[in-house]
């Protein structure tokens, strides 16, 4: 996880997971939409995740 990434996370969270599927992006954007920080962790954990 790059400092970029992370950065993207916090301030706009879909961009960031962007490169991980439609599926990972529609969600981080709902949760976005439901509140700033359910998107952002959203965000984080997917960018955690080992492929």
């Amino acid at each position: 996880m790059s400092l970029l990434r992370v950065l993207l996370a916090i301030f706009f969270p879909p961009l960031a997971v962007i490169d991980r599927g439609c599926g990972s992006v529609l969600i981080v954007f709902l949760l976005t939409l439901a509140g700033w920080v359910p998107g952002v962790i959203a965000a984080l954990v997917i960018l955690n995740k080992n492929e």
